[in-house]
């Protein structure tokens, strides 16, 4: 049986790590010769692939949404919150948009309207959270604008169509529809005879 014993070492003055005292020598021209340190993260790096490594881990990178140029770690943060460019959606319509352009789409999209089936008001997209915690579902017939009147009377003049028969047209169009769509595949594209 060998016993191990213990062989003293020495730190390589090039890389820094603990060699065999009886290899140091050789280990440090091989290692001077062949290996550098990376001066950005300080890893060895064969001088060979040093280009390589600092293009691949180092070297600043172009967003490709908006082309800026940043440090390689810091990428995935900007893309995801930063960059002008990131698609985001509109709180009222949920339509993807870039981020620039949010502002001045929500400020659009936020002027629409949309009944209020509690109280039969119009209200702003902008304000329909507010409105909703504090709608009693009461009309209000206090201060009507010119709008809400004219809604009111136009429904009551018209008669409401029954749901039945608006679902009826509605399938007797898609069948129509679906028809002519056939006929048409059919014209352009005949079967072949195998």
């Amino acid at each position: 049986m060998a016993i191990a014993t213990e062989e003293t070492t020495r730190i390589c003055n090039h890389c820094d790590r603990a060699i065999p005292s009886s290899n140091i020598d050789l280990h440090h021209a091989h290692c001077s010769r062949n290996l550098e340190r990376c001066k950005v993260c300080g890893d060895m790096i064969p001088k060979k692939h040093a280009e390589e490594h600092f293009l691949n881990t180092h070297a600043p990178v172009a967003c490709s949404l908006c082309s800026e140029t940043m440090e390689r770690e810091i990428l995935a943060i900007h893309k995801g919150e930063i960059c002008p460019q990131r698609i985001v959606t509109c709180d009222f319509c949920e339509f993807p948009l870039p981020a620039i352009d949010l502002a001045e789409h929500q400020e659009v999209c936020g002027n629409r309207t949309e009944l209020c089936h509690l109280c039969n008001r119009y209200v702003r997209l902008r304000e329909r959270y507010n409105h909703e915690s504090r709608c009693t579902g009461i009309a209000e017939n206090n201060e009507g604008s010119s709008r809400d009147v004219r809604a009111a009377e136009r429904e009551q003049a018209r008669p409401r169509r029954q749901a039945s028969e608006y679902s009826r047209r509605r399938i007797l169009f898609t069948i129509a529809i679906t028809g002519i769509a056939v006929l048409l595949g059919s014209l352009f594209f005949p079967e072949e005879d195998r």
